[in-house]
């Protein structure tokens, strides 16, 4: 291989890694838009107490929803964007009752 296609290959590479990480960073409000409703979805299917097996709920479909920004977003941040996404319900809860309902409502 010529020093000009190494050249070429890395360059193309840096471009992607860039391209990928500029889409998924871009994707931010979109992905926190959608944890809403995923966070919303699984306290309404597991309810209180379950906070643990509610991320990973989340998690798991996240990943299979966003896997390009999973492959690439440290769990960390994921995370902290799902705190984001909690605050919002927890005041959906307390000020709107018929998402309050929808949450809560018992299943038979």
């Amino acid at each position: 291989m010529q020093m000009n296609e190494i050249i070429a290959l890395v360059t193309g590479g840096i471009i992607l890694i860039i391209t990928v990480v500029y889409l998924a960073i871009n994707q931010k409000k979109g992905i926190i838009e959608w944890l809403k409703y995923a966070v919303s979805e699984a306290e309404k299917m597991l309810g209180n107490g379950t906070g643990r097996l509610k991320l990973r709920m989340v998690y798991d479909w996240f990943c299979e929803g966003f896997p390009i920004a999973a492959a690439i977003l440290p769990f960390k941040v994921f995370s902290a964007w799902v705190d984001i996404a909690l605050n919002t319900m927890n005041t959906w809860l307390e000020t709107n009752s018929d998402i309050n309902n929808y949450i809560t409502e018992k299943k038979d």
